[in-house]
């Protein structure tokens, strides 16, 4: 992630243990993994907290409708769901 060493990030989120994240003295083996992916930009890094109620697009990506056909491979119907036997 090259494009985040070039100066001051915030980063805002609706998620309180996002920003307990560096608070945390022991932080549980999920915790820890984050933590250590963004040590290196965590001194250019600020973790703001804003409400899930006031931050409306917080999880705009995440539910993002995707479309209901073949070119989105999470789409599974009938004809295309494996068989598999039972027993």
């Amino acid at each position: 992630m090259p494009c985040l060493g070039l100066g001051k990030i915030e980063v805002r989120t609706d998620c309180t243990a996002v920003k307990s994240l560096f608070k945390m003295k022991t932080p549980n083996r999920h915790m820890l993994r984050w933590q250590i992916a963004i040590e290196e930009y965590r001194s250019n890094m600020t973790i703001v907290h804003k409400d899930g109620n006031i931050h409306k697009n917080a999880s705009g990506l995440r539910r993002w409708p995707l479309p209901k056909n073949i070119d989105n491979p999470a789409y599974v119907t009938e004809e295309t769901s494996p068989q598999i036997p039972i027993g």
